[in-house]
């Protein structure tokens, strides 16, 4: 029976009809078969035994003064040679807990555990990790080969940190030995099967504490089984969401518990993830020695991250007083040099202050809730910043294009008024000049007239001396100068309609340049006026050419009948020549008479054309301030539109963000219901255990237990009712919370779509 106990191995595959823990794996009833020392060593496991039966604390008794189960992980060749009684009385118990696994963990399961928080010696720890994690039948243990087989990205990344694990223990610090080859070979494996994690740092350590206990197919499979069932793989993520969750209950326990050291650690900005990051991703590996690190590892394969927490803030509990009176630094070197060495002597001091520690699961939860709250807030606050941000940019770019156009309208407003300022300045000079070239047609008429009063002079004059022979020399001299002064007046005149003949074409040209307007009715009425002024103005002109052109035949008439007349005496040649001057200057007076009202008639047409382009300019005004009012109304009412728009949006994110707080509420409420009914089929699953040990402590004392039984199975089908009353519930808040949320998503379509 003791190489049975001794051998793991064997233990693994061999099958007990005991079905508890308390039942001999051989009867007492065949003595014979039997040495001494076995019916002996029946009889000590038959009173512990009982003691289990009787009170299940009693367990704490059997291993009494265990000694340290991490001193075997170096050297493991004697161990079975120097085991005191107790030693062994503690191996046949966890050989026959091995044995009868399935039973004893059913209906055994708080003395395992506290079996596991006294230590699981050396040689059952790899069997018993496997047991305890349900990792000794995977199917991907077959695979392993195969994964070695194939290349993964992370190869370089595995190779640079294996050297950097347990730089100091004989398996792995020797470069390309066989402990960092299998090492590698594990990793590699791992970050084939689980693409998402690939390979994490720190997850080498748990990987090599595995190897160091078992082949290293098992390590992987139990690996596996720890990244999938204990939170690993979720803290071992690129985006590590799981460890800033522990971070935060970790936090609140300490501002819980320890207050004082809590409001240290914020003053000097001390921040939890500085020193207890490693706890949770290395569960201690890399700040205990092994012995201590391998204790605390067994407990978390039975419990879970339950015990970082414990041991944790057991840690802290302990070394209050000193890190209250140190900086940020000098806490960091307390945590590196002075802490992994406070239990060398063992680490029972720190494992019975851990499970002092008050630990509420149901409070955990309740953070993680509050954790899992404050992250989805802070998503929702990123995604709205990054709505925000996309629509500060379209706005901008919206107000740059309007600031564009805005800057192009008044460029070309600028423009037009220049524009204007610049023809009225010229029709300003041109004002001017016409009313100089008034002013000195008006001279030029009055001297005519005084010409014209000259010759009637002279004309009477001649009349009234046709009898005399000789005209005294200063009358000739007085018609010289008046003829010179007609020429001068003539000339001038020449000059001045020349100037405004070129200034009227220009005046054409532009005038031409300008650009016709679509009021065709206001059009055609100017040029009914002017046409009717253009009608008046040539009649004018016909009529004072056709007294021109009678003129003219008068004076050919004249000549001709004062031809033969005149006698050759000098003075009469003289004042003939004098007439006939003075009768060509008439007739270049009404020639210039003629070309002054052409001239007048062009600046009446000037004048209209200049009146239809200020009509022009004051309609395009008009039309540009029109044309303002529409983009400043178009503008509001975008504005306006915008403003609905967001409003509309708003209210949109309102209904989604309270359709999440509904569907997390049901969530919760599910969660809180699922857990309520494992909870029930938990207790239901401790009553049949109760009953069964009833049973068999009725057997054992003779006496009836049927009355017990019945009172058993009653309260078994009174949670069974419980349960169902709570499945039903479960699945009636599922379809409400499904109804509700149809009738939410049909609300904000039918918001969305009205607005």
């Amino acid at each position: 029976m003791a190489s049975q106990v001794a051998s793991p191995s064997a233990s693994l595959h061999t099958t007990s009809s005991s079905t508890t823990l308390s039942t001999p794996a051989l009867s007492p009833s065949s003595p014979t078969q039997l040495s001494p020392d076995d019916l002996e060593l029946l009889a000590k496991l038959e009173e512990q035994n009982r003691l289990l039966e009787t009170d299940s604390k009693s367990l704490r008794s059997v291993n009494g003064s265990r000694r340290n189960s991490g001193s075997s992980l170096v050297s493991s060749s004697s161990a079975s040679s120097n085991l005191s009684h107790l030693e062994e009385d503690s191996w046949i118990l966890w050989g026959r807990i091995v044995n009868e696994w399935e039973d004893v963990r059913k209906k055994k399961e708080k003395q395992v555990k506290e079996l596991v928080r006294k230590g699981i010696p050396h040689h059952f720890r790899a069997i018993v990790w496997q047991l305890l994690c349900s990792a000794q039948s995977m199917p991907i243990k077959d695979q392993y080969s195969e994964l070695l087989k194939m290349t993964s990205p992370c190869e370089k990344l595995i190779r640079r940190d294996i050297a950097r694990t347990y730089p100091e223990h004989d398996f792995f610090k020797e470069k390309d030995s066989l402990g960092q080859e299998v090492l590698f070979n594990v990793m590699k494996a791992y970050s084939l099967v689980d693409r998402e994690v690939g390979y994490c740092q720190g997850s080498a350590f748990i990987v090599g504490l595995l190897l160091m206990q078992m082949p290293e197919e098992e390590a992987f499979c139990v690996f596996v089984k720890l990244m999938q069932d204990y939170r690993l793989r979720e803290l071992f993520k690129p985006s590590m969401a799981e460890l800033g969750l522990c971070m935060y209950q970790f936090e609140c326990m300490i501002q819980e518990h320890l207050p004082e050291l809590y409001v240290h650690f914020q003053s000097q900005s001390f921040h939890t993830s500085m020193y207890a990051s490693s706890w949770f991703l290395t569960i201690f590996l890399t700040t205990f020695p092994l012995p201590i690190a391998t204790r605390i590892f067994d407990i978390f394969m039975s419990e879970g991250l339950e015990i970082v927490f414990r041991v944790g803030l057991a840690l802290l509990q302990m070394n209050q007083a000193e890190l209250l009176q140190l900086d940020m630094e000098g806490m960091l070197q307390h945590f590196q040099k002075v802490i992994p060495h406070q239990f060398d002597s063992g680490p029972d001091k720190l494992i019975q202050a851990s499970y002092q520690v008050k630990y509420n699961a149901k409070k955990m939860k309740k953070l993680e809730k509050e954790y899992t709250t404050i992250k989805t807030k802070e998503m929702e606050e990123q995604v709205e910043i990054k709505r925000l941000r996309t629509e500060n940019r379209l706005l901008k770019q919206r107000i740059e294009t309007l600031e564009k156009e805005s800057a192009s309208l008044a460029d070309r407003l600028i423009q037009g008024q220049v524009t204007r300022a610049q023809e009225a300045e010229e029709n300003y000079l041109i004002k001017r000049e016409l009313a100089t070239i008034k002013q000195q047609s008006d001279e030029a008429i009055t001297k005519l007239e005084q010409a014209e009063n000259t010759i009637r002079e002279l004309q009477h004059q001649q009349q009234w001396h046709k009898c005399s022979s000789r005209y005294s020399e200063d009358f000739v001299l007085q018609l010289e100068k008046e003829l010179v002064q007609a020429r001068l007046s003539e000339a001038e005149s020449h000059c001045a309609l020349k100037e405004m003949q070129d200034k009227v074409l220009e005046m054409e040209k532009r005038n031409s340049s300008l650009p016709d307007e679509e009021n065709v009715a206001r059009l055609q009425e100017e040029l009914i006026a002017v046409k009717l002024r253009e009608a008046e103005a040539l009649m004018g002109l016909k009529e004072l050419r056709q007294q021109v052109k009678d003129l003219e035949e008068h004076w050919q008439r004249h000549l001709a009948r004062t031809t033969g007349r005149w006698k050759d005496p000098p003075r009469k040649n003289t004042v003939n020549e004098l007439q006939d001057e003075l009768m060509t200057v008439r007739l270049r007076e009404a020639e210039t008479q003629a070309e002054l009202k052409e001239t007048k008639q062009r600046m009446m047409e000037m004048e209209t054309q200049s009146q239809i382009n200020n009509n022009h300019l004051r309609r395009a005004e008009q039309e540009v301030t029109s044309l303002q009012g529409k983009v400043q109304y178009l503008s509001a009412q975008n504005k306006g539109l915008v403003a609905q728009l967001n409003e509309a949006k708003r209210r949109q994110a309102e209904i989604e963000c309270k359709s999440k707080e509904e569907v997390m509420a049901v969530r919760l409420r599910e969660a809180d219901r699922i857990a309520a009914v494992a909870e029930l089929q938990q207790h239901i699953a401790e009553l049949e255990i109760q009953k069964e040990e009833g049973k068999i402590q009725g057997q054992l004392n003779n006496s009836d237990s049927n009355q017990y039984i019945r009172e058993l199975k009653d309260q078994i089908a009174e949670l069974h009712h419980e349960s169902a009353t709570a499945v039903w519930f479960l699945l009636d808040v599922r379809s409400s919370w499904k109804r509700r949320q149809a009738s939410i998503k049909l609300q904000a379509k039918r918001s969305v779509s009205g607005r």
